[in-house]
């Protein structure tokens, strides 16, 4: 079950939202996935969406791979509480200019959610786990770049930062605070 919110800005007519709890449990229009190349769902939350949300999201990607570092691609989100999953393929950790395929990998979703109408979107800390990207530079880089795109023309209403722990939950806290 999510946390209450524990922080909000404003941003011209968007709203982003900090919160810990389960991104695949949220009733929310998309949430992103930080994905593979080849788009296979793999183990930890590949594994919740795969079962949560049923074999159509798999077939999807199917036709959808393989996707470049930084690109993303949208599917359903099968039988889960959201409407779409946007896969977003991010760099891994001491590849050349993680900052920089890091802050387009979050463009490029968010790009992708205005395409497709997608009024509230939910982010992971993205690349943190696995991927090995360090927290704080992932909170100041997924920050800085949403709010520069919510300040300019879009239909995004809100975007909902879902972290696992309270760990990344601090590090966004005080990146929002600074941002």
């Amino acid at each position: 079950m999510p946390e209450a919110v524990s922080e909000a800005r404003q941003i011209k007519e968007s709203t982003i939202r900090i919160m810990r709890g389960d991104i695949t449990d949220l009733e929310i229009d998309a949430f992103v996935f930080y994905a593979i190349e080849n788009l296979a769902l793999g183990s930890g939350f590949g594994t919740a969406i795969s079962v949560r949300g049923g074999p159509a999201i798999e077939k999807e990607l199917k036709d959808l791979a393989p996707v470049t570092v930084g690109d993303a691609v949208v599917t359903s989100a099968g039988k889960m509480k959201a409407k779409r999953i946007i896969h977003a393929v991010g760099p891994k950790f001491q590849e050349e200019d993680t900052e920089g395929k890091l802050r387009t990998t979050v463009l490029n979703s968010l790009k992708q959610a205005d395409e497709k109408g997608i009024e509230r979107v939910a982010f992971p800390a993205m690349g943190t786990g696995f991927y090995g990207i360090p927290i704080d530079l992932c909170a100041r880089v997924m920050l800085e770049t949403i709010k520069a795109y919510l300040e300019e023309k879009t239909g995004i209403k809100e975007v909902v930062i879902c972290v696992i722990d309270s760990h990344e939950l601090g590090s966004f806290k005080k990146q929002l605070a600074a941002t």
